[in-house]
């Protein structure tokens, strides 16, 4: 266990630390289309953001800063809400869940004075939630009281993967772990408890490693890695001067002193059952009128559009407004890759990122 470049009571990573080489997104890209390798076996390459990156991203934290305050003490608000008793743990999907996780960690026991224990696992599409780090949490803290956080959903793949797994652990364990995921944006209507259903830009979104405790997107099946350890993960040593982790921790929790929590309705069934339709039938257009055979091509929410300009190589990004202000960092990012944008206003989302098919 580690904490990155948080506090040390912040989090526990249940991640084992790796050196392993990075891929250039091309070389990376056709590997994934031509199954030669899973995703999870390859790192991009990270490096500092440029300047003008930066700029951008101070202009999108400022505007969203108290909205995403807000949501997250709401949303700390319920997890203690729902808690069976006063010793609760949160068990963040690494990477995008970690600063959630975090901040409600500290939420939970500096304002509503409970007892927290804050873990960050890996979860992997077509892979699973690492049932390693799982099996770890339940044996040293039972079935009770566990929250798995994220940050937002986009199509509510790794929300599937979370059941799936959590089912599966329960079953061979004869425990109860829940399988519930609380998130503070549920675009999709896929988690089970969220703050918001609000595309909107999520601070957190915008960086890397640089706002997640220098901590890389987790790998599975690479060398050094046995049946028995954690997931893996680089630590990204070299980014210590750019890191911006612990200063957006500070930042928020600043903010969230200074508010009053509310208690939010939870989603009817109903108004999921909506809110997926309407993500369902938005993107079987986009598929047929992209020409699009692989869902998976398709990354709906500005959180997933960013990560597609971040990681992967973009086909074309689509923005619903090109003037708002929380797509400023995409068309920096669009500029450096040479991607096109396209304005697309009868829009579900406000951003779609499409992911190009490499030969």
């Amino acid at each position: 266990m580690f904490s990155g470049s948080y506090n040390n009571n912040d989090v526990n990573f249940l991640l084992k630390i790796i050196d392993i080489d990075e891929t250039d997104t091309l070389s990376k890209e056709k590997m994934i289309q031509s199954g030669q390798k899973h995703y999870s076996q390859m790192l991009s390459v990270e490096k500092a953001p440029s300047k003008e990156y930066l700029e951008v991203f101070y202009q999108n934290f400022d505007y969203n800063k108290k909205r995403f305050a807000q949501d997250i003490l709401n949303l700390a608000f319920k997890i203690q809400n729902k808690a069976i008793d006063d010793n609760i743990i949160l068990v963040s999907l690494a990477r995008a869940g970690t600063p959630v996780g975090v901040l409600l960690k500290r939420i939970i026991s500096e304002i509503f004075n409970k007892s927290v224990i804050h873990y960050s696992v890996s979860i992997i599409r077509d892979k699973g939630l690492d049932l390693n780090a799982l099996d770890y949490i339940y044996k040293n803290h039972g079935d009770n009281n566990i929250f798995f956080i994220d940050g937002w959903t986009g199509k509510g793949v790794i929300s599937k993967e979370l059941k799936k797994s959590v089912n599966y652990f329960n079953q061979k364990n004869n425990s109860q772990i829940s399988n519930l995921l609380y998130v503070v944006s549920d675009i999709s209507g896929m988690a089970d408890y969220s703050a918001s259903t609000l595309d909107y830009l999520i601070p957190s979104a915008v960086l890397n490693s640089t706002i997640s405790g220098l901590v890389s997107r987790t790998l599975t099946g690479v060398e050094n890695l046995s049946d028995n350890d954690f997931h893996a993960c680089k630590f990204y040593d070299s980014l210590k001067e750019n890191d911006l982790s612990l200063w957006f921790i500070n930042q928020i929790m600043d903010i969230i002193k200074t508010l009053e929590y509310n208690q939010t309705n939870d989603l009817s069934e109903t108004e999921k059952d909506a809110l997926k339709d309407k993500s369902v039938s938005f993107l079987n257009d986009l598929m047929l009128k992209y020409q699009i055979n692989n869902i998976n091509y398709i990354k709906p929410g500005l959180g997933e559009t960013t990560r597609v300009l971040l990681r992967r190589v973009p086909q074309i990004i689509l923005v619903k407004n090109i003037c708002s202000n929380e797509v400023k960092h995409l068309l920096v990012l669009a500029k450096e890759k040479n991607c096109p944008i396209e304005e697309y206003k009868n829009m579900t989302y406000k951003a779609v990122g499409i992911i190009a098919e490499v030969d």
